[in-house]
């Protein structure tokens, strides 16, 4: 019998629920404060936590991060009579199952609670199979806009078993959502199988995802399965889709249409159970144009598509993410976590990441190796960002005792005149010799390709949006008129970037 763990301080509607949840099956245990269900959980072995958020104490929300700080927290949801955005947000960021609003529906939270019981079946399982470790353990960060939609569409989607296709640019995060979307899943206790298109040789892929038989050529001593018919009953995650060779495109079709497979050499095709997850960040669609993917695999692949955010049009993660990325960096290299200091956040914030959540991994792990034990400051991550910058862009490294200032700094570089005064104030230069402020963000988009233009155009865009915001004191009709905007293209430009201001009141 699954057992819930029922938390609210209203002792009709405990009783109600209690008697409802009874009636159902279930095992219920009652708490009427945050404090009285921590206490009691460690003696319990709940499926489901079903909480208010208006508690005595400690609310609901900090009771929930207490209890998620556990890795073996079971799912929890979140009742409440308010159902702003700010709590919503703020329930998922810290992450809850899902939330109900009251007055609830019974037939619908009863539905609800059976799929959270379902899921904390399936952890428990799961944890006592040893769980995840290393670079399985690690979970997506954020609780900006765009993360929050993301979540979102991940608890909706995991539970089915529609082929999901997922696309963005490099370093967004495509696996971590493949894990998340597995470990959620009915398949959680079945094996999670990567297959990167692109590390294994065209001449090789075929043989290593459908496998072969004995004699099928040179060297075929014995018969091999294939890595997706060793995934049997699990999920297979396939990143970088979208350089799979024509010649095996056309048998990985006849996988998601048929569920069977053909191994090299064999007489008959085998059936097999997996749910594909795949991942590109290639423009399929000009792909299908130009003939290098098979038009109808792309809208196999597509019934459920979910984009990933560019670090660019989620700054406001940063903080969050860096925190999370250097205690996991610490971790792993076997050092103490020194921490980082707020200017060096401030810093990381405003630049422009083409790499995304990865190359912002990247240098604060070579960060951290340099690290005297001292808490990370801004100057410890220019220093890294510049040796990085002269080695991919072959400029001269800095000479020693060069007066070249940080990114940011008031002082110009010797022998560069100060601006005067008068150009000081007043409207912005317009001479092309003003363009040398954004250099330094310029520069490092365009040596690493792709969309700089549009990279670009997003981060002044947002910083303009943002100050103007600041400006007006949160207030979207003065700030829109500042930017020469209409209120409703102005609310889209802040959904676009993320951007989340609190009217002020003075």
């Amino acid at each position: 019998m699954a057992q819930i763990l029922l938390v609210d301080d209203d002792p009709l509607l405990l009783e109600g629920f209690e008697q409802l949840l009874q009636d159902e099956g279930y095992e219920v245990v009652t708490a009427a404060s945050g404090t009285e269900a921590l206490d009691r959980l460690p003696g319990l072995h709940p499926q489901c936590i079903v909480m208010d958020v208006r508690l005595p104490g400690m609310d609901g929300l900090s009771t929930l991060k207490t209890m998620r700080s556990s890795p073996s927290c079971p799912p929890v949801l979140i009742m409440t009579a308010y159902g702003t955005t700010d709590t919503a947000i703020e329930a998922m960021k810290l992450g809850a199952f899902d939330y109900i609003l009251k007055p609830f529906e019974i037939p619908k939270v009863l539905a609800l609670i059976a799929r959270a019981v379902e899921a904390g079946e399936r952890q428990k399982a799961h944890d006592s199979e040893g769980g995840e470790t290393g670079e399985e353990s690690v979970c997506l960060v954020g609780s900006s806009v765009p993360m929050q939609k993301l979540y979102k569409a991940i608890g909706r989607v995991a539970p089915t078993d529609v082929q999901v296709l997922l696309r963005g640019e490099s370093g967004t995060g495509k696996e971590l959502v493949a894990r998340s979307l597995w470990k959620y899943s009915p398949r959680a206790d079945r094996p999670f199988v990567v297959i990167n298109c692109v590390a294994i040789p065209d001449s090789l892929l075929e043989s290593e995802l459908f496998g072969y038989e004995r004699g099928s050529f040179t060297g075929a001593d014995q018969a091999r399965p294939g890595r997706i018919e060793q995934a049997a009953g699990g999920t297979v995650f396939l990143d970088e889709i979208g350089d799979m060779p024509l010649s095996v495109q056309a048998k990985f079709l006849r996988l998601l249409q048929e569920r069977q497979i053909e191994r090299i050499g064999a007489p008959n095709p085998v059936p097999v159970d997996v749910r594909i997850i795949a991942a590109t960040n290639v423009d399929l669609e000009k792909a299908v144009q130009e003939g290098r993917f098979r038009e109808d695999l792309y809208y196999r692949l597509k019934v459920v598509t979910l984009w990933l955010p560019p670090l660019r049009n989620r700054l406001d993660d940063i903080p969050e993410l860096a925190q999370a990325l250097l205690a996991r960096h610490a971790a792993h290299i076997g050092v103490h976590n020194p921490g980082i200091e707020k200017d060096a956040l401030d810093y990381l914030a405003s630049q422009l990441w083409p790499g995304n959540v990865r190359e912002l991994s990247n240098v604060l792990q070579k960060v951290l190796v340099f690290s005297d034990g001292s808490p990370i400051r801004r100057s410890d991550l220019v220093r890294v960002q510049d040796f990085d910058r002269h080695a991919i862009g072959g400029d001269k490294a800095p000479a020693e005792g060069s007066t070249t200032p940080e990114p940011g700094s008031s002082q110009p570089p010797a022998g560069e005149a100060c601006p005067s005064p008068g150009k000081a104030a007043g409207k912005p230069e317009t001479s092309p010799d003003a363009g040398r402020i954004l250099e330094p963000l310029i520069d490092p988009l365009l040596r690493a390709g792709g969309s700089a233009f549009d990279h670009c155009m997003d981060l002044m865009g947002r910083a303009v949006v943002k100050r103007a915001l600041e400006m007006a004191d949160g207030n979207r009709s003065r700030a829109a008129r500042m930017l020469g905007l209409s209120r409703p293209t102005l609310l889209a430009r802040m959904e676009r970037y993320g951007l989340k201001v609190e009217t002020r009141i003075r």
